[in-house]
Parts: structure tokens; C-alpha cells; sequence
């Protein structure tokens, strides 16, 4: 497709590397899904938006058919456990429900689904089969019910995170046992309290450790060594070290060949978390934006930089939809078909680590061929046909351009609908939830409507 080959940086190395598989007719990609337990929030999405960009870049470069991309379902851990009993329901409703939400809320950010899905709780036996094969091969052991990996065993344990056994006992939450031979073992499997989920083992009846969860799916659906493992820098320690420990000591080779992760998302500058009160859903979000803003947003700042999430972003977002959506408008009349993209600045982007801002500053030039009005029919209808085919590879422009801009214009809402999101607004206030109420004045603004607290109460305006 191009004569530029993929560069991915990679964790392990610390280096951008040229991308080739161990098959081009099976490029193996996995990354890290959710835990179903609540509404996934915003910083959740950068991921699943990131790595669908990736999977769209290697289907084209390889072929959809050459492509098999994982995508797990956690649906066994402490945080589901806890969240059914506050519902009063079972611990498979509970995930299977939030599975459910899971899929509907990045399908409203126009995410491919995964080529397979597959779920921790369907694979125990292959978890067990690993943790029988690590304590065969000396890397790990058994103690009052619990399968331990060895963390000793590795000589080098600690070489994606680029920490020393020190530092990772000094920086990391660790859990103080009696029965470890080492305070940085981590389990493999553990037996079930009172209540929650047990399957059987030869240790006794018990569940997997997290960890132990992705390695097993991984070998299950892509082998014993795959091409690209993504997920959140979130997850570098301990989750992705644990998991190259147990694929690399289990089948004593490489695990991951190129490990990719995304910055975080900070909101208004500042981290992202629940005790600050400003942990954003997709669902809310969605309920008050274009799902398109939503990803273009995401998709605005380089996957390996911090994204700061706001309200300039999101209107800044919107504007430059308006700009692309405007040139397809106005080219209505050009017949084009999606270009195939070989040999073009926006693919040569994308080649370079996923440079996305870069690809998305390549559309703009597009557009503004297609609007140039001294350029001729053929050079429009070639500027149109490369803009829908980078469109295609972003994920983006997926709607009619006439209805983008009705359900997008300043005058979509009317008077007596942004008076009942201003009374929602101050229900949330009320009740404390300024989240939400952020959330509101954040979606009206992005629709041009402007609020003024007063102490005669809030007015607004039409910006």
C-alpha cells in the first residue's frame, strides 16, 4: 500500500521501531478491555478510540482478513463482586449488564468491534493449565491455597516498567503475606471468599488472579508470542510486567514483540478522579454530545501525550468537524469514492507512531482543496477521495454532511429544551453533583448556548 513502513515506539525498548509482524497473514494485535462493573469513563475511551485507529491502519496495510484483534472482557474481580452486592444482584448480571453498556457507548464513538472478545470466566481452564506450567518450570509456587508467581525467578523482572525490584516494592501498593516468599510476588490464583465466584483447582477452589487473566485469553486466541499488546501507560506496572512474566516464563519466549500505551486524560488540567469529582462517563458525555466530537477529541493529541480533556477542546472539536463536514457540503455534486491512500502526507502520518494530529492537520489541507475554487474538477474530486479515505482510517466523517450541520447548529435547541437542561443543571447543584452540572454547561456551550450565573438565578445566551 506504501513504500513507508509502520514505526511504533515501543515500551520495552524505549525506541520507535519499524513495525513487521511475525506473519503479514496473521498480524496479532491485543489490548487491555474493561471491567464490568459500572459506566466506562472518558479516560477509558482513549484506549478503545486509539488502538481502533491502529486496527483500521493495519486491516488497510494487511488486509481485514489478515488482522486478528483481541479485545478482552474482565467479568471476575473484587470491584464487580462488590458493586452486585450493593445492587442486590448477581455478580453474572451485573457484568453481563455493564458489558452490554460497555459495547453501546464506544459503538456511539463509531469503534470497530474487536475481531474476538473473549471473557475471563470463559477461560479458567486455560488459566489453570498456565499456573500448573509455571509451577512446573520453578517460577512459581503454592502456599495456604494461593498460587504465587515468583517474581525472583525473572532475571529480568521489571524491564518494561524499567524499575528495580526496590523501586517496585517502594512505589507500588504491594500486599503484605505471611505466605510470600517475596513481598512483590504477585497471585496467580486464590481461593474465594464466602459468596464470590470459585471454580476448582488443584489448589483448591479459588479464581484467577488478575494478571494471570489476559496472558492465558492471549495464548488461547493469538499464541504463545503476538506482534502488539496496547493498553493505558496506567497499566505498564504491575499489570503488562506480570503478564510478559508469565507468558515469557511459561513458554520460555518473547511474550510481546512491540508494546504500545496511551497518556492519560486530565480534565481542566488536572487528573481525572473521583475524589476531585470530575470523572466524566461516555454515557453522560454522549447525552450531550455528538458521539463525532467525542472521538475527534480524543483523537486530537499524539496517543503517547496527555490529552487535557475540556470545553475549548470539545468546541475546538466541533469547529473543525464543521470545517470538514462543510467541504464535503459544498462538494456534494463531485463524485468520489474513498481513495486507497498510497503514497499521501495523511498515510505517511499515520505510519509515523499513529501521529494523529498530524493526519488530522492533512484533512484540513483536504478540505481546503476542496474548496479551493480555482482548482479544477479533477483536482477536487481527488482532494474529496483522499479526504473520505483518511476519514475512513480516522473513523471520522461517517455522517450525512446536511444532517451533521442540523443537529449541530446553534439553533438545535429550543428555548423551552435549554431551560430543561438548566433546571437539570441546578437538580445535579443541588445535590452536590457538579460533575453533572459541569457536564451540562459544558454540552450547552459546545451548542453555542452560553450560561450566566446570577443571584437572580442562571440566564443564557446565544453565543
Amino acid at each position: 500500500m506504501t513504500t513507508h513502513p509502520l514505526r511504533v515506539y515501543n515500551t520495552l525498548t524505549g525506541e520507535k521501531e519499524n513495525f513487521v509482524p511475525q506473519d503479514p497473514d496473521r498480524v496479532t494485535m491485543y489490548v487491555c478491555g474493561p471491567t464490568v462493573y459500572n459506566l466506562v469513563h472518558i479516560g477509558n475511551a482513549r484506549p478503545v478510540t486509539v488502538f481502533d485507529v491502529l486496527f483500521r491502519l493495519l486491516r488497510a496495510l494487511y488486509g481485514a482478513d489478515h488482522v486478528v484483534y483481541a479485545r478482552n472482557i474482565t467479568d471476575v474481580d473484587d470491584k464487580i463482586n462488590k458493586a452486585a452486592a450493593a445492587n442486590g444482584e448477581s455478580i453474572e448480571a451485573l457484568a453481563e449488564r455493564f458489558a452490554a453498556e460497555f459495547h453501546k457507548d464506544m459503538a456511539g464513538l463509531n469503534t470497530l468491534p474487536p475481531s474476538v472478545e473473549p471473557r475471563a470466566t470463559h477461560h479458567i481452564h486455560e488459566m489453570v493449565k498456565m499456573t500448573q506450567s509455571l509451577i512446573d518450570k520453578g517460577h512459581a509456587y503454592v502456599a495456604e491455597g494461593h498460587a504465587l508467581f515468583d517474581v525472583q525467578s525473572m532475571p529480568d523482572y521489571g524491564r518494561l516498567s524499567k524499575r528495580s525490584l526496590d523501586d517496585m516494592l517502594a512505589g507500588a501498593r504491594v500486599e503484605v503475606a505471611p505466605y510470600k516468599k517475596y513481598a512483590g510476588d504477585f497471585v496467580l490464583w486464590k481461593p474465594s471468599k464466602q459468596g464470590e465466584p470459585a471454580w476448582p483447582s488443584p489448589w483448591g477452589p479459588g479464581r484467577p488472579g488478575w494478571h494471570l487473566e489476559c496472558s492465558a485469553m492471549i495464548e488461547k486466541h493469538l499464541g504463545e508470542t503476538i506482534d502488539i499488546h496496547g493498553g493505558g501507560s496506567d497499566l505498564i506496572f504491575p499489570h503488562h510486567e506480570n503478564e510478559i512474566a508469565q507468558g515469557t516464563c511459561a513458554h520460555g519466549k518473547p511474550y510481546v514483540r512491540y508494546w504500545m500505551h496511551n497518556g492519560f486524560i486530565n480534565m481542566d488540567g488536572e487528573k481525572m478522579s473521583k475524589s476531585l469529582g470530575n470523572v466524566r462517563t461516555v454515557r453522560d458525555l454522549l447525552g450531550l454530545f455528538n458521539g463525532e466530537i467525542l472521538r475527534f477529541a480524543l483523537l486530537s493529541a499524539h496517543y503517547r501525550s496527555p490529552l487535557n480533556w475540556s470545553e475549548d477542546l470539545l468546541r475546538q472539536a466541533k469547529a473543525a468537524l464543521d470545517t470538514l463536514y462543510g467541504a464535503l457540503r459544498n462538494s456534494r455534486d463531485i463524485d468520489a469514492t474513498p481513495s486507497d491512500m498510497r503514497r499521501t502526507a495523511f498515510l505517511d502520518a499515520l505510519l509515523d507512531d499513529l501521529n494523529t494530529p498530524l493526519a488530522i492537520s492533512e484533512m484540513h489541507r483536504l478540505a481546503s482543496r476542496v474548496n479551493d475554487r480555482a482548482a479544477s474538477a479533477d483536482e477536487k474530486r481527488e482532494a474529496k477521495a483522499q479526504l473520505l479515505g483518511a476519514a475512513q482510517l480516522l473513523g471520522l466523517l461517517w455522517q450525512d454532511p446536511d444532517a451533521w450541520f442540523q443537529q449541530g447548529s446553534t439553533g438545535e435547541l429550543d428555548a423551552a429544551a435549554i431551560e430543561a437542561r438548566i433546571a437539570e443543571r441546578n437538580a445535579a447543584k443541588k445535590a452536590k453533583d457538579f460533575a453533572r452540572a459541569d457536564a451540562i454547561r459544558a454540552g450547552l456551550l459546545a451548542q453555542g448556548i452560553v450560561l450566566e450565573d446570577s443571584r437572580e438565578g442562571t440566564r443564557w445566551s446565544r453565543g
